[in-house]
């Protein structure tokens, strides 16, 4: 089975690559939901947050208080590392049993925001960056999620890997703005994928 990346900058649409690919039977590990459900249900990794941050990581009903967390963190790089060093392993950990639940697939894709190049600190057999021109993404951003400005939306962008950072990762490229196709390249990739499995 391959371990195929699939990786992007917020609002570049790899949720929307990504169920896609599972219409053509690809398992599909989210990340980055899979770490909003661990912080609300590992209930080491609650205590381990809460020690790190205080009570008010979790609100009155116990479910994570993701905006005041990121307002904890947004300026504070050093803050931001502690509660990633909690909250990545136990994701791994997570994909590690995800993926050995799918071995007999093809081959799988995990997604996030957050990745290396195929076999730089993973054990991905490839990666694939979706790409979207900035101005695009902010848009989307703005219709998904209309609680946020857009300074917040372009400091989110900034902190993030830029274009060329994408690129230097990628082994293929989705490109998902108005002038390519997504569905096309996605089953040109999907096919290459399988032949490569």
């Amino acid at each position: 089975m391959l371990k195929i990346g699939i990786t992007g900058g917020i609002g570049s649409g790899k949720t929307i690559v990504c169920q896609m690919f599972e219409l053509l039977g690809v398992p599909v590990y989210y990340a980055d939901e899979r770490a909003k459900w661990l912080t609300n249900n590992d209930l080491q990794l609650r205590k381990e947050i809460k020690e790190l941050l205080g009570r008010q990581a979790y609100d009155e009903q116990g479910q994570y208080n993701r905006k005041w967390v990121a307002a904890q963190v947004f300026d504070n790089p050093e803050l931001l590392k502690m509660l990633n060093s909690l909250i990545h392993p136990r994701v791994f950990a997570d994909t590690d049993q995800w993926f050995l639940s799918h071995q007999d697939a093809t081959y799988t894709l995990r997604e996030a925001a957050l990745m290396n190049a195929a076999g730089d600190r993973n054990d991905f057999d490839a990666v694939i960056v979706v790409n979207a021109p900035v101005d695009t993404r902010i848009a989307r951003i703005k219709k998904r999620d209309p609680q946020r400005n857009e300074e917040e939306i372009k400091a989110i962008i900034a902190r993030q890997k830029n274009e060329e950072q994408f690129a230097s990762i990628a082994n293929y490229t989705i490109i998902n703005d108005d002038e390519h196709l997504l569905i096309p390249q996605v089953l040109v990739l999907h096919e290459k994928l399988s032949k490569l499995a």
